[in-house]
């Protein structure tokens, strides 16, 4: 039976004969508007021969597409029931390889590192998924994503903005992040109660290095963690973990100094540095916390610049 992927009747028939039901659990809303999966398609930037990852296929309405561009596609699929379809449709084609279950189980069961990644991300995964590829380095020349409209203006928020959060600074420590469009509700099947929007991430040519990228994540998520609270206040059950040799007063005493060689004030939050100077406040806290064990606690690091080398 074939489907027409620009028809919701279509695509609900098919999947009626082959006993599948849309999940609200993962996140599925089939895009049918054949105008956007072009402006999509467009923006990733296929080449034949290219290696493309793509997360939640569905149906296959853009894997065909990207398969009939001549790229060698491996795609993440957590439905089992759209699995056996994706397998009958497109096991043939010896360009076509899928891998089960949950993405972020997965993907680093896969050798070869993707030159895209592209996918239409459900909210309740999209922070958990973008968070990890940027972490663990598996950062290609580009990833196209759809997600909700407000997840997007996270990921591409500033300093001072109310969406502005531990997401924006490791998004934009690794990469630049571009809002290319928005996606009306209209354009799906079943039609969502939000606005999509498209995000590009294209690698910056001087990020955050990849091995320290999981605890500069991980010292961001604690300075985010209240933004009623100042970084003093925040910071202390990471300091607890990261520098238990200090007692509060210490810490206290170290962060002061910390913040004031990169230029902010003592009672400073969060959401008011920028990325670039959140990274040099870690750099100098984490640079504390192995010399504290000699008793140095002075904030006496060198400036760095974003990939952890001298500036």
């Amino acid at each position: 039976m074939t489907i027409n992927f620009d028809s919701p009747v279509s695509i609900r028939t098919f999947l009626e004969a082959q006993g599948l039901a849309v999940s609200k659990k993962f996140g599925q809303n089939f895009l049918v508007d054949r105008g956007m999966r072009e402006r999509i398609i467009e923006a990733l930037d296929v080449q034949p021969g290219m290696s493309v990852w793509e997360i939640g296929p569905g149906i296959g309405s853009m894997t065909e597409i990207i398969l009939q561009k001549g790229a060698d596609l491996t795609t993440f699929e957590i439905d089992y029931g759209f699995v056996r379809v994706l397998e009958e449709m497109f096991g043939s084609d010896s360009h076509f390889s899928i891998v089960k279950g949950d993405m972020l189980k997965t993907w680093r069961s896969v050798s070869e590192r993707p030159d895209r990644i592209f996918g239409n991300l459900p909210y309740s995964a999209a922070f958990a998924i973008i968070a990890d590829l940027l972490e663990q380095d598996c950062v290609p020349t580009r990833m196209v994503f759809t997600l909700q409209k407000e997840a997007a203006r996270r990921m591409a928020a500033r300093p001072g903005t109310k969406d502005y959060s531990s997401l924006s600074v490791l998004c934009a420590s690794v990469c630049d992040v571009r809002i290319l469009f928005d996606i009306g509700a209209s354009a799906f099947w079943p039609q969502p109660r939000v606005t999509s929007s498209v995000v590009l991430l294209v690698p910056k040519k001087d990020p955050v290095a990849p091995e320290k990228r999981k605890d500069f994540s991980d010292f961001v998520r604690a300075a985010f963690s209240s933004r009623r609270k100042t970084l003093r206040n925040a910071l202390h059950v990471w300091a607890h973990t990261h520098i238990p040799s200090m007692n509060e007063t210490e810490f206290e005493s170290l962060l002061a100094a910390c913040l004031a060689k990169i230029g902010a004030r003592p009672d400073v939050r969060a959401e008011a540095l920028p990325p670039r100077q959140l990274w040099d406040l870690y750099d100098l806290l984490a640079s504390a916390s192995n010399s504290a064990s000699t008793g140095t606690g002075a904030c006496t690091s060198t400036s760095t610049n974003a990939s952890g080398s001298p500036a």
